[in-house]
């Protein structure tokens, strides 16, 4: 049986030869620390999941929900995001939810693309921006980010013959993987080319909390207060070490809010009822928690930073999100595959390879701080013995 030609863009992934890489290293006594996923390790909040627990045992919460039935989950975002950041949101028209946030960015170019027209996407970036492009038959053109441009994307490199067919922009900050926080400025650039080029922007932001400076992470919306082509995508994974149920939501432009809700009503119905309540109690009671959850990676970053310059690996202190982007030592540094394997294989400590996050990632890696203080000076140990034989 021949598959579709599609699956072809999806042959080749690094994420999957890391898992084999830490399969392998398990079977010959390896202790794995594994720094590759970014999968909070964090308590969810009691006060969500007693709301969670109290839905399981209320049977109407378990049938199918269609749109109009999570309406207060819509509600309790557009309040948050009017909280949060000062717009007023249509939660009728302008608030979508979804099956975690990576669900809505992988389908939203099926609204958005047809096949042949370009999506202009960060590189390095996260890998299933690029997916969702493939699988509506679009075509990827890569916008590199650099440590000479602060890893932000320089427009004007962009030919003007993919411009003409470009039909969205996906930009994500604070960045995943290199921890670069965006300003406001910024965003208005950005805004101000997509309008001129009708293009949409798509910003995914599941590091809006997490943040280690006293300014508050700006949202695209901000620079597009009428929402006239930006839609953003948040989580609850981060901020509230939901990653396993599920849940995040879309905000923004009404016509690409509508359009990635019809794809939705193609591809599945909504998340559970009872994790949607769960969530709004999330949105509406747990700022304390989600402090505490920042404080607490504030902390392991401080740990593993300071750790890894005292071994002599002087990497740049993140001022966002739960990862160091650490730039390889020589002789490693276009070979960041091959390193993460011999590391997992010779210590047990994972990372994740920056080539797998784009051809501008090549020459980094990147560390996920999911494990207490304690294991990260563990890791950093085990780094140091195989970097010195």
């Amino acid at each position: 049986m021949q598959l579709a030609n599609r699956l072809l863009s999806f042959k080749s992934n690094v994420f999957a030869e890391m898992d084999q890489a830490k399969k392998l290293a398990r079977t010959k006594g390896q202790e794995i620390i594994d720094l590759s996923l970014g999968s909070s390790d964090l308590p969810v909040s009691p006060r969500i999941l007693d709301v969670i627990g109290r839905s399981l045992l209320d049977p109407s919460t378990h049938g199918y929900l269609l749109f109009h039935g999570t309406r207060t989950f819509r509600e309790a975002a557009a309040k948050w995001y009017q909280k949060k950041f000062g717009i007023a949101v249509d939660p009728e028209t302008e608030v979508l939810p979804l099956i975690g946030s990576q669900e809505g960015t992988a389908h939203l170019p099926l609204a958005i693309l047809n096949p042949g027209d370009y999506a202009l996407l960060q590189d390095p970036g996260y890998p299933s921006h690029a997916g969702g492009v493939y699988l509506a038959g679009g075509k990827v053109h890569p916008m590199p980010l650099t440590a000479e441009n602060h890893f932000l994307p320089v427009f004007e490199d962009i030919p003007p013959e993919v411009v003409q067919k470009a039909r969205m922009m996906v930009l994500s900050y604070p960045h995943n993987p290199t921890t670069v926080i965006a300003t406001l400025d910024f965003f208005q650039q950005a805004v101000d080319f997509c309008q001129a080029h009708g293009v949409a922007l798509v910003h995914d932001f599941p590091y809006v909390d997490l943040a280690f400076t006293k300014q508050p992470m700006p949202s695209v919306l901000q620079a597009d207060c009428d929402r006239n082509c930006s839609i953003e995508f948040f989580t609850f994974s981060k901020s509230y070490n939901m990653g396993g149920f599920r849940i995040g939501y879309a905000i923004g432009n009404a016509n690409l809010i509508y359009g990635l809700r019809q794809i939705k009503t193609i591809v599945d119905f909504n998340q559970y009822q009872g994790i949607l309540a769960g969530a709004t109690t999330a949105l509406m009671t747990c700022d304390d928690e989600v402090i505490q959850t920042v404080a607490t990676f504030k902390t392991r970053r401080d740990t593993f930073v300071h750790a890894l310059h005292k071994i002599g690996w002087q990497v740049t202190t993140p001022d966002a999100t739960m990862y160091v982007w650490a730039k390889l030592p020589e002789p490693w540094q276009q070979n960041s595959i091959e390193f993460c394997k011999a590391l997992v294989a010779q210590t047990g400590v994972a990372a994740s390879p920056g080539a797998g996050f784009g051809t501008c990632g090549e020459g980094y890696v990147r560390f996920a701080l999911v494990h207490e203080p304690a294991i990260l000076k563990t890791a950093v140990d085990r780094i140091a013995g195989f970097l010195h034989t």
